[in-house]
């Protein structure tokens, strides 16, 4: 059975994720800035309890949570542990709240933090400061029950292969409670599937295969064989991302993401997998909702709609 996922936010549905700025935190005083942030985060809870509930309503299998879930949590002058925050038990329980609902209704959880989180650079601080953010990042994966915290494999340094080196070091060194959600994905610039399939390989981590990605940066194996591979990486359900290019002719960028997706785009050897599908389309919501009648219409068994006991 296939499951669809919905990325971080919504086009048309009420429900509104937070957020704020260093620049304006620092403009407050201690005060004021600890109730700013937690009336932001217990909002954010509030709001991912919603989403959730949104999912089960409608069928949707997954739900991606926006890093900033937490704004400027790992900031160097801003950031704070919630638990010194006004009330930050009880928005803790929130969240925790967020993952009884989740593992209740099966709704898979899962972040994908921001591109500036890298692992294998030569600059040891910024190695530092992404692994700050994995642990956050852990942290409320532990409350939400997430199983994947997704990055990219970074930047070639002119030197593609002592790149590949660093990146499978330094995953080698992550807490435990981090490496178990680790995950690597194939980006559109750099790194293709079969580049990152032997670090995944090494590490134990699994390989987030993103065809959209594959088709704007290939690597000369098919979607099915990379696939397989993809699969074999995994210890649990694999997740895998879907897009459609904005342009279609061969002559225009293929990066940009379309609003929705194109049927024609959904690998068809995907379609009878037990695997988890993020939706990386604009229309967010729309664009799930959509592939899911698409995917019916086909007889493609999709996640079923929930409904309460």
């Amino acid at each position: 059975m296939l499951r669809l996922g919905l990325c971080c936010i919504f086009r048309k549905a009420p429900i509104k994720f937070r957020r704020t700025t260093a620049k304006y935190l620092q403009s407050l005083s201690p005060a004021k800035r600890s109730g700013h942030l937690a009336s932001i985060c217990s909002d954010n809870a509030d709001a991912l309890y919603r989403a959730l509930e949104f999912c089960a309503a409608n069928g949707i299998g997954a739900f991606r949570i926006n890093s900033q879930i937490l704004p400027v949590k790992t900031h160097p002058q801003v950031g704070y542990d919630l638990r010194q925050q006004p009330e930050g038990e009880g928005i803790i329980d929130r969240f925790i709240q967020c993952g009884t609902f989740s593992r209740k209704h099966d709704i898979r959880t899962s972040f994908h933090p921001d591109q500036f989180l890298v692992l294998s650079s030569p600059d040891a601080g910024v190695v530092g400061r992404a692994k700050e953010e994995l642990a956050y990042h852990a942290e409320v994966a532990e409350w939400v029950a997430a199983d994947v915290i997704n990055i990219h494999g970074g930047g070639a340094y002119g030197d593609k292969p002592a790149a590949l080196d660093r990146l499978a070091g330094v995953i080698d060194t992550l807490p435990e409670k981090i490496k178990t959600r680790l995950t690597l994905e194939n980006d559109d610039r750099v790194y293709t599937p079969s580049e990152l399939l032997p670090v995944c390989q090494h590490t134990g981590v699994p390989l987030v295969y993103d065809v959209h990605h594959h088709r704007c940066l290939p690597d000369g194996n098919t979607i099915r064989h990379t696939t397989e591979k993809a699969i074999a990486t995994w210890n649990r359900e694999p997740l895998f991302h879907l897009s459609s290019p904005l342009n279609k002719r061969r002559s225009d960028p293929c990066r940009p993401h379309h609003d929705f997706i194109d049927p024609a785009d959904f690998p068809q050897c995907w379609k009878n997998l037990d695997i988890t599908v993020d939706v990386e389309a604009k229309a967010k919501e729309l664009a799930v909702l959509k592939l899911r009648k698409a995917l019916e219409r086909e007889k493609i068994p999709v996640t079923p709609i929930k409904t309460e006991d």
